[in-house]
């Protein structure tokens, strides 16, 4: 959790030794972003403000069961083992939280819109000076998604932070003092904080295909609404795109993207060029590149140490070295997981990707373990499907279809930074 809260903050001092010259590449994108400009670090007057709300399990259960009356939901969430009373419970703290936001907005004289997901589209984020979120970080991610403009600013509220640590989020003790976070805005209490993203671009035969929606997958319908809106901002270049064959995607991946069979027991393979190296062939279970902010997250519990393997790797030095490590020594031992640990996080705002091979393979044909190094950052993949049913998906939201032959390129690129807050702390 510390390590955690440190890189939501955008610490750029944290160190990356594993990978040699990342110190090189520590310059902060801010006074590279769209029209940023010093002058504006403290100017926070918004006239509207846009209040994308989280669909709550029971929302989504009620949308399921349309046929039922709250008497047969409740009878029929029980025989299924949920408990209905938490359900509604954590529903209603939600709502509360969501109010909140609503009327302290409109008793600063902002103009405020509250809206679900599924009329969360490019007019009404056009329609707003800021996005606000009530949710959690999947509410977040999706909020980020359809912004554009890097003068847009999107904040968010943890509204169960009982359930969720919600990292992207404004730390959690405004949660129950919105007021005060509001107030700091509006006062000028608070830098901003760039958070790079990642832009993909897909070259191949059938690269528009419609994705999937992973949150809302079981309500098909309302599913294949939101698609559309997804998609909407995109038509406009797909008759000139598409005779290239080539088409950037219209959501960039503030966390991370991950490609890989669509069947996790399937080997994944593909071909991995790294900052304009030659491609290289790998079968894997997948590969994960992450920004900064998605360091924390997915990225980062693929490749952390437990303190069982530090112990073990540990009692192995010992005995082929005879070096006197007291590999017993639990505050020694935590001390170097939480340095390693420590070591796969880097800020929101560098420019880089943090590029993960997960459960890498040789059958004797492929490069041997060593020469593509299972981690590593990049300014920029490109990738080659050789898979039978793969999925590239962004943010763990959006899945989009990336099998043989498919070349997918990943990028960093200033313009497409998100622009956050980090409010002053006493």
């Amino acid at each position: 959790m510390f390590l955690r809260k440190i890189a939501s903050q955008g610490s750029p001092t944290r160190s990356l030794s594993f990978i040699g010259n990342l110190q090189l590449h520590r310059k902060l994108s801010r006074n590279s972003v769209g029209s940023w400009s010093p002058s504006e670090a403290s100017t926070f007057s918004p006239k509207k403000a846009l209040v994308l709300t989280k669909l709550s399990r029971y929302e989504f259960e009620k949308l399921r069961h349309k046929n039922l009356d709250e008497n047969q939901l409740e009878d029929a969430l029980r025989k299924r083992g949920s408990d209905y009373n938490m359900l509604l419970y954590h529903h209603t703290l939600h709502k509360n939280c969501e109010a909140m936001v609503k009327s302290i907005l409109e008793e600063k004289n902002i103009e405020t819109k509250v809206v679900t997901r599924f009329d969360y589209n490019e007019s009404n984020i056009n329609w707003a000076d800021v996005i606000f979120t009530a949710g959690g970080d999947g509410t977040f991610l999706l909020g980020a998604s359809k912004i554009h403009d890097p003068t847009k600013t999107i904040i968010g509220f943890n509204s169960d932070p009982t359930r969720s640590e919600g990292y992207l989020c404004l730390p959690k003790k405004y949660s129950n003092n919105i007021k005060n976070a509001i107030n700091k805005l509006l006062q000028g209490k608070f830098r901003w904080l760039f958070r790079k993203r990642i832009r993909v671009t897909l070259i191949g035969d059938k690269i528009y295909d419609v994705p999937v929606e992973l949150h809302d997958q079981q309500l098909n319908k309302l599913e294949n609404r939101f698609l559309e809106i997804s998609e909407d901002r995109d038509e406009v270049h797909k008759s000139e795109e598409s005779i290239k064959n080539k088409r950037i995607l219209p959501v960039k991946a503030l966390n991370e993207v991950f490609i890989g069979e669509a069947l996790s027991a399937r080997v994944s393979y593909y071909e991995l060029a790294v900052d304009g190296s030659e491609r290289t062939k790998v079968k894997s279970s997948g590969l994960c590149v992450s920004t900064g902010t998605g360091s924390t997250s997915w990225t980062f519990n693929i490749n952390k140490l437990p303190h069982q393997s530090v112990s073990d790797l540990m009692q192995l030095i010992q005995e082929e070295t005879r070096l006197p490590i007291d590999y017993k020594d639990q505050r020694l031992i935590d001390r170097i997981t939480a340095k390693f640990n420590n070591n796969l996080i880097f800020g929101p705002e560098i420019a880089l990707m943090g590029y993960t091979i997960r459960d890498s393979l040789s059958d004797g044909t492929l490069p041997v373990p060593g020469e593509r190094k299972p981690r590593g950052f990049a300014k920029q993949l490109n990738i080659r499907s050789r898979c039978f049913d793969a999925s590239l998906v962004i943010d763990g939201g959006l899945s989009y279809s990336f099998n043989d032959g498919t070349v997918a390129i990943l990028d960093i690129v200033d313009e497409d930074a998100l622009r956050t807050v980090v409010l002053n702390e006493p």
